[in-house]
């Protein structure tokens, strides 16, 4: 009994919030992965691109609720979000062809166009601050739980309880459709084949045929429509802060490099390598290891190797370790 509430416990303030937190940061790198297999550059604007695509469907939360309209036990945003990813991707084919397509023609360096996206970056930061203001916004209307812990304890009789938040569900079940979907796109499609091809040999798609424009474009929309989905999710499960999503970009690199940028599957283990390393070495160990322990080999402290405040740098530790030990990723391809 004391070992399935140890498991209950752990389930509840570890592993839940580590497979939702993962679901977020594959989804958020696999926009990161898809602009650098294809468009040959690494996008430091996309965290705050994210944090745009929530902000849209954040007003239109705002403004659906005003109206009276509710998606019942289920937050309003998700009636929104077709509504914000559709603003996204239309600022998005805009910043491309006002900045990013002049630099194509010229050929430019990728490293160019990496610094071009952080100055796109300081720009979508600026712009959401400006609108919605730096501090907290909340838009997670309808029921908060799933099940509860009170419920799950009289259900079930044991000391600990469970609680599933409505926004892991949610989350868990957005990201499995939209990689599903993404996946299938990719690879059984015409257009997703062309993308391929364009993303192996850019020469040779061209003389096949290949419209570079098109697959540019369809890039983009993609990207934007997983950004938004992975901030909706994010704020939904947490809150919604712009600078949150500026700081995410480290976690959201770390995922696309660990699990080898190019490779959209390896980079969703990424995203649950760095979520499960974050939480579980931040999480106190306290009540689990109390549940399991002999009385006299109970923790008294919290038995937490890193502050919450340091999860980060799990991510930044991983990181350079990949980086120095394997630098095309866990699940890359070694050519040395």
């Amino acid at each position: 009994m004391d070992f399935l509430n140890a498991i209950i416990a752990l389930s509840n303030f570890a592993l839940l919030p580590a497979i939702a937190y993962g679901s977020q940061l594959a989804l958020g790198a696999l926009g990161v992965t898809m602009i650098y297999g294809i468009l040959r550059f690494s996008n430091f604007a996309h965290g705050d691109t994210m944090a745009f695509g929530t902000m849209c469907v954040i007003l239109i939360t705002w403004y659906m609720q005003s109206l009276g309209i509710d998606f019942g036990p289920l937050p309003t945003a998700l009636l929104a979000l077709p509504f914000g990813i559709l603003c996204c991707i239309a600022f998005l084919l805009l910043v491309d062809r006002a900045v990013y397509r002049f630099y194509r023609a010229q050929k430019a360096n990728p490293v160019i166009l990496m610094i071009v996206s952080m100055g796109v970056m300081f720009i979508l930061h600026g712009l959401v601050r400006l609108i919605l203001g730096p501090g907290d916004q909340r838009f997670d209307d309808g029921s908060r739980f799933v099940m509860t812990a009170r419920e799950f304890k009289q259900w079930t009789g044991f000391s600990e309880g469970l609680a599933v938040k409505t926004s892991h569900g949610i989350t868990i079940l957005t990201a499995i459709a939209v990689v599903a979907a993404l996946l299938w796109f990719l690879n059984k499609t015409r257009t997703g084949k062309s993308m391929r091809a364009y993303s192996d040999n850019e020469d040779l798609a061209l003389l096949s045929g290949v419209s570079p424009d098109r697959v540019v474009a369809i890039t983009w929309i993609i990207v934007a429509a997983l950004a938004t989905i992975a901030g909706t999710l994010y704020g939904l499960d947490k809150s919604y802060k712009p600078f949150t999503y500026f700081s995410l970009l480290l976690p959201i690199f770390a995922s696309a490099i660990v699990g080898g940028l190019g490779n959209p599957l390896g980079v969703i283990a990424g995203g649950f390598v760095i979520a499960f390393s974050e939480i579980f070495v931040t999480y106190a160990w306290k009540k689990v290891l109390g549940y399991i322990l002999p009385e006299y080999l109970k923790p008294e402290g919290l038995v937490q190797l890193l502050s919450t405040d340091y999860k980060f740098a799990v991510s930044f530790l991983i990181l350079l370790a990949v980086l120095l030990l394997r630098p095309t990723g866990l699940f890359g391809e070694n050519r040395s």
